[in-house]
């Protein structure tokens, strides 16, 4: 058997304040981490609402535009064709030309914007659950850890108080014993 060394009769409290101060620096810390976390949690909403709402409806507006766009520039041609009073400028072919290539481009973009909003949540909720495990273990765990650091300080103040007076009252209670007895 191994034989543990003798405890000994008291503890050696060197510093409380630096035990008071890990404990003042681990809760601006959890309050710095809370801060964060819910910052972390907000852009994720506002992202999911960007991607639902404001994108969407911004590129089914913008196809719209477009596709009546594209619509009065085919009928400009199409006018011009039918008159034969003048020629088919370059300027209204091109005209229409580009009017289909931004409408593809706006109904491409949407439909980025819906193959996004399909992925959203299988990419980021794995993300989001792990911002929520920390969160959790942050409010918890370490706001126990803070409680506990507060109790021990307080134990180990109350005790630094108490074990000098005990200790010199017992040298005082020896010394007066010595002095009594005379064997001083």
């Amino acid at each position: 058997f191994d034989v543990l060394p003798a405890m000994p009769d008291k503890a050696k409290v060197t510093s409380l304040e630096a035990l008071e101060s890990f404990r003042a620096s681990l809760i601006v810390y959890l309050e710095r981490a809370k801060r964060v976390l819910d910052e972390i949690s907000e852009e994720v909403m506002r992202t999911r609402f960007w991607i639902q709402g404001d994108r969407r409806e911004h590129w089914q507006r913008e196809i719209r535009r477009r596709a009546k766009k594209l619509e009065e520039k085919e009928q400009e041609l199409f006018s011009a064709e039918l008159a034969n009073l003048r020629e088919v400028t370059e300027a209204e072919r091109r005209a229409v030309m580009l009017a289909k290539r931004a409408l593809n481009e706006a109904q491409a973009r949407l439909e980025v914007v819906k193959k996004w909003n399909r992925q959203f949540d299988s990419r980021v909720q794995p993300l989001a659950k792990e911002v929520d495990k920390l969160r959790d273990v942050l409010v918890s765990h370490m706001g126990k850890a803070v409680v506990y650091l507060t109790q021990a300080n307080k134990a180990l103040a109350e005790y630094a108080e108490t074990a000098p007076r005990e200790t010199g009252s017992m040298k005082n209670s020896a010394a007066e014993t010595e002095v009594k007895t005379g064997n001083a």
